[in-house]
């Protein structure tokens, strides 16, 4: 039957996942970061894709919410990290020494205990300095067991590491963490950035996350600038 037939397609594309890094499938493209102020790149962020041998490029959010469910997001992650600090450590030999890295990581790696040693061995396997790396994480993750992410949020900032909050002003938007979090920037969701210049409501939130990167000493990132 049709559950059956959807059951059994979704475990062939998890094994399929699993072993996607070792035959070359997984690949990561870099969205540049510019600064409008000094006109020049700062950095770029590392984006996934997967080109299945048959599926073609499978929509990112999906299979990475396979690789959730199943239980071995952090292999991912990990092929991620080592793929986008190799790729960094290239760029600074070849005389882009100012340039940063941007990674996203699953809310769920932090309810793993070793995601900060992992994040710092990958830094450490290409010689980089810590700043180099920016970790990208959601609002609704910093509302999930606070305690237990803060310290890992802390414990990574004071390994060198930057923090930025991803999509700011989509989800909760609650600044009282922003207290508490010692994170380093917030991008501004497209959505607000699309409808500058259209909607007076957006221009009105999108000065309003000015004061709240001023306010706070935050680098502010908007999305979709392009």
């Amino acid at each position: 039957n049709e559950m059956s037939q959807g059951h059994g397609d979704r475990i062939a594309l998890e094994n399929d996942l699993r072993r996607a890094a070792e035959r070359g499938e997984l690949e990561l493209v870099y969205q540049p970061q510019v600064s409008a102020a000094r006109r020049r790149m700062l950095g770029v962020e590392a984006l996934l894709r997967w080109r299945h041998p048959t599926l073609g490029v499978i929509d990112p959010p999906r299979f990475l919410a396979l690789a959730e469910d199943a239980g071995f997001i952090h292999l991912v992650s990990d092929w991620v990290l080592d793929e986008a600090c190799r790729q960094i450590a290239r760029w600074h030999s070849a005389n882009h020494r100012g340039l940063r890295m941007s990674v996203n990581l699953s809310p769920r790696e932090f309810e793993r205990d070793d995601i900060v040693d992992r994040v710092t061995a990958a830094i450490n396997a290409h010689g980089l300095p810590a700043g180099t790396l920016e970790v990208e994480i959601t609002e609704n993750l910093l509302l999930q067991d606070v305690e237990r992410v803060i310290d890992k949020v802390r414990t990574l900032r004071g390994r060198g590491v930057r923090v930025a909050i991803d999509d700011f002003g989509t989800r909760y938007s609650s600044l009282n963490y922003l207290r508490q979090f010692p994170v380093s920037s917030i991008k501004i969701d497209q959505s607000f950035i699309r409808d500058l210049g259209s909607d007076v409501g957006a221009a009105a939130i999108v000065s309003a996350f000015i004061g709240i990167a001023e306010g706070f000493d935050l680098q502010l990132v908007a999305e979709g600038v392009e």
